[in-house]
C-alpha cells in the first residue's frame, strides 16, 4: 500500500466491492481498454488553443508580490506598547508601520 498521511482510512473490502460495483454499473463510465488508449488524443489536439493555454498556464503560487516590499526586522518594544497595538486586532503591524512613518514625517531626522 502507498504511504499515506496518518489517520487515512481505507475502505473495508465490502465497501471497496460496493464502490467497484457502482463503477461497473455506470453506463457512462468504463475501464479503458488498449483500444481506448490508442484512440486517445492529447488535450492540445482537441481543445481550442486559448482554452488549452488557460488550462496549462503556469501560475505563480501564493500572494502576488507587492510593489513595495517590507523588510523583516526584530525590534524590542515595551510590553504595554505592543499590547496596545495588538489589541486593535488584525493589521496591527501595519498600524505600527504607519505610526512610525507619521513620527518621521512630524520629526524629520537631521542628516
Amino acid at each position: 500500500m502507498p504511504k499515506l498521511k496518518p489517520g487515512t482510512i481505507y475502505p473495508t473490502p465490502d465497501e471497496d466491492a460496493a464502490i467497484n460495483a457502482g463503477i461497473a454499473a455506470d453506463p457512462d463510465s468504463h475501464e479503458w481498454t488498449a483500444d481506448d488508449f490508442a484512440k486517445a488524443k492529447p488535450a492540445s489536439a482537441v481543445l481550442p488553443p486559448e482554452m488549452y493555454a488557460a488550462l496549462v498556464a503556469k501560475r505563480p503560487r501564493g500572494r502576488p508580490k507587492a510593489d513595495e516590499t517590507k523588510v523583516f526586522t526584530a525590534i524590542r518594544l515595551d510590553a504595554d506598547l505592543l499590547d496596545a497595538f495588538k489589541s486593535t486586532g488584525k493589521g496591527w503591524q501595519t498600524r505600527v508601520n504607519a505610526a512610525l512613518r507619521q513620527y518621521l514625517n512630524e520629526h524629520p531626522l537631521a542628516p
